[in-house]
Order: C-alpha cells, then sequence, then structure tokens
C-alpha cells in the first residue's frame, strides 16, 4: 500500500485584479478599468512522492519483516528517476537507499526500465547517530527505549556502509520495478534476508521521482534536516514524505483564458449544468474562442503570453496572461482556463462582483475565488500522463470516451500530483 499527499492549489496559480485609471462618466453610471493578470506561478521539483508502510498482504501499517514486500505505484515521465530510503532497523541509524542519483527509469531509447534494479541500491550511515553493533546495540529500534535516544555520531555526515559485519545488499533486500502504462511503476521492496546470517525488518519508507540529483540527502554531507533522521534511526517517514510532498506536483501550462463582464449570473459556465460546446472545446482543448464568440458584448480572450508574439500557452512559474476589462457597478467577472495536463479540467472564476456594496472597485489578489472544474465531457485519466491529453493527443477531442455529466469542482481532486482517474 502507498500513501501520497498532495500540494497546495495556492503554489499553482495567482490572479489578481488592478485598477487602472479614474472612473469615468457616463449615462448609465461609472465605468471602470480593470487589469487581470493570470500568472502560472507553479515550480514543482518532484513529479511524484509517497510514503509506504503497509507489507503486501498485512491489514495495516508495519514493518517489513523477512519474507514480505512492500509495493509503491508512482507515475513518471522519460528521463526521470527513483530514490527511495527504508530502515535498516537492526542499527542506530542505517537505511537502504540508491545513490543521490537514483534509479533510472528509462532507457535512452525511451523504453521504460523493468525488472531486478538492486544494484544500485545501497546501505547508507545516516550520520545522526552513533553506530553500535548490528542487531545488538541498546539504542537500535528493536530494543530502545523511545525514538531518538542514541548518543551523536561523532561523524555526522552521511556515508555509505561498508563492512564484513553484516551480508551484502543483495542477500538483505531485492528491489524490482515493473512498469505499466501512461507512465505508471511499481516499485517492489521484497526483505530477503531470512535467506542470508542476519535477518532483520526493514522499516516503512518514501519514494521520489526527480530529474535533479540528491532528492534525499548527499553523500559526504551532513543531514539535510527534511525528515531523513527521524526515518534513518526510528522507521519514521512522515516528516520526510510531507516535505517531498509539499514540493510535488504537475508544472502544467494552463491555456488561453475565456472572460466576459456581465451584470446576468452564470454567463461563463454554470455547475451542476452541462457545459456548453465553447466550454467543452475550452476544458479540453485549450480553445476559447468559441466560448467567448458565444457569449458576445463585453467578452473576449485573452491568448497572448506577456512578452510573447502570438497566441500560446503559458507555462510556470513565471508565464502570464493579462488583459484589461471595463465594468460599471453590479457586474460581475467570470473567466475560465484549461488545465492543460488533464482531459477537461479548467479553473475558473465564476461570478466575482467588481465592486463592493459601496460602489468601489475590488482590487488585488482574487485567486482565492478561483475553483478547479471538471467540464464533465471527457473520462478522467491520470493528470500529466493520459494519452488523450492535450500534450499527448492525436489531435483535438481525440477521447473517444466522454461521460454524460455536468459542470462540477474538484475540491478533492489532485490537479498538481497524479492520481489514480477521478470518479464522476
Amino acid at each position: 500500500m502507498s500513501h501520497s499527499v498532495f500540494g497546495l492549489f495556492a503554489f499553482l496559480l495567482a490572479i489578481a485584479l488592478v485598477v487602472q485609471g479614474s472612473l469615468t462618466a457616463r449615462a448609465d453610471g461609472g465605468q471602470q478599468k480593470f487589469v487581470v493578470s493570470v500568472d502560472n506561478i507553479a515550480h514543482f521539483a518532484f513529479t511524484d512522492s509517497g510514503a509506504f508502510n503497509t507489507p503486501v498482504g498485512a491489514d495495516g501499517p508495519g514493518a517489513l519483516l523477512p519474507g514480505s514486500a512492500y509495493e509503491w505505484s508512482f507515475y513518471a515521465n522519460p528521463g526521470e528517476r527513483l530514490s527511495f530510503a527504508s530502515m535498516f532497523v537492526q542499527s542506530n541509524d542505517w537505511f537502504l537507499a540508491p545513490d543521490e542519483l537514483g534509479i533510472p527509469l528509462y532507457h535512452g531509447d525511451g523504453t521504460a526500465v523493468s525488472g531486478d534494479v538492486t544494484a544500485y541500491v545501497k546501505l547508507w550511515d545516516a550520520g545522526t547517530e552513533g553506530d553500535q553493533i548490528p542487531g545488538a546495540g541498546a539504542d537500535q529500534a528493536p530494543r530502545q527505549s523511545g525514538p531518538n535516544t542514541g548518543p551523536a555520531d561523532p561523524t555526522p555526515h552521511v556515508r555509505q556502509v561498508l563492512t564484513d559485519a553484516i551480508p551484502q545488499v543483495n542477500e538483505l533486500v531485492q528491489v524490482t520495478l515493473s512498469p505499466g502504462a501512461n507512465g505508471r511503476f511499481t516499485l517492489r521492496i521484497e526483505n530477503i534476508s531470512n535467506s542470508s546470517s542476519f535477518a532483520t525488518p526493514l522499516a516503512p519508507g518514501v519514494g521520489v521521482v526527480h530529474t535533479n540529483p540528491a532528492p534525499l540527502f548527499i553523500n559526504g554531507m551532513t543531514d539535510l534536516g527534511r525528515g531523513l533522521e527521524a526515518l534513518a534511526e526510528d522507521g519514521d517517514p512522515s516528516g520526510l514524505a510531507a516535505g517531498l510532498a509539499a514540493r510535488t506536483g504537475i508544472n502544467t501550462p494552463f491555456a488561453p483564458v475565456a472572460w466576459t463582464v456581465q451584470s446576468s449570473l452564470n454567463a461563463l459556465f454554470a455547475p451542476g449544468q452541462a457545459a456548453s460546446a465553447g466550454l467543452e472545446s475550452l476544458a479540453e482543448d485549450g480553445d476559447p474562442g468559441a466560448l467567448a464568440a458565444a457569449l458576445g458584448g463585453n467578452s473576449g480572450a485573452a491568448a497572448i503570453p506577456h512578452n510573447a508574439s502570438g497566441p500560446g500557452p503559458i507555462f510556470p512559474p513565471t508565464g502570464n496572461y493579462s488583459f484589461e476589462i471595463t465594468a460599471v457597478p453590479g457586474e460581475h467577472l467570470s473567466l475560465a482556463f484549461m488545465f492543460v495536463q488533464s482531459n477537461d479540467w479548467f479553473y475558473g472564476i465564476n461570478n466575482l462582483p467588481l465592486f463592493d456594496a459601496n460602489g468601489n472597485p475590488r482590487q488585488g489578489d482574487v485567486t482565492h475565488y478561483a475553483t478547479l472544474y471538471d467540464a464533465g465531457t471527457e473520462l478522467d485519466e491520470t493528470p500529466g500522463f493520459g494519452p488523450n491529453q492535450p500534450p499527448r493527443q492525436s489531435a483535438p477531442t481525440a477521447a473517444p470516451l466522454k461521460t454524460a455529466s455536468s459542470v462540477r469542482s474538484r475540491p478533492n481532486a489532485s490537479p498538481i500530483r497524479p492520481t489514480s482517474p477521478t470518479s464522476p
């Protein structure tokens, strides 16, 4: 069983209203100019991460005893690597992990790595607690009175364990990779130490998919202070997993924006109702043109990124659309744009009042009014990996599978890290 946690919506997106100029008198009231700015500020370091803590076939979390295995499923793109760490329980602060580079997940030709990868795994000393005889130390997890009870390590840096006191790594553990469809892998860590001269449990651990090296530790350097000490000394991966999760997500582009300013409500889209043809085109293929044209009046599309010469998506971490609108008291702003690494998800602001009760124009950060929506027009696939999502589909509206559903919010979905496909 695996456990994954999500990053934060606020890391992805910033939408601001800036009041521009002064009120201009007109017959039906005062007209105000606003600049709307949409920024893609995603900056995630890792594609996927999580904790594994339940042996295969077990009813709940626990140590990995000889003869048992942990499994963790994750997603990865070509060029990415896998790192993990799991405590060698009969020690003070030793753990099993690949080196800083991690385990390659794809061959040079783009095919996925499959099979036994134990050769990449080494035994490491976290350098946070003084070493005692493996399997006999009073400050080791099976015998200590409580967590974090041992003396400090006189050599306080991470290093590979090189000793004849215990068997080689490939006599203690077998690590395999099983690739699935669309970037999905399963990591299996099997404790085979019962066939060696030194049987030991392993403890729950963490996994992370990365491009840059050293997501967990640096050989020869002190612990990075992100939770490795608790994992290596006490078999507790929670702190390290939480820190990784905060830096894990899909660095998706955003597609051009459709917007409208009207006094009527739900002009652009209406949660609980079927998507219009224009909204379907925006949510599935990132094209706001039909939706903006159907609205008419004080509506439009913002399609040219800041400093670009033509239309296109905005990419993290600095992509920006800015556009000017005009409004009078009583009017609302609605806007929508596609979350590109999806089948039919979009961010939307629905019916945002542009003036307060006293007629003063709204300004400043309005990101918290934005919601992630599912248009309900195409079957969901794993964000960032679905073959029928724009970066990978053969043609617009290529997906044959549709859902007869309505627009609905996705407050519990994960737009910023891979998940299994979500239900309608």
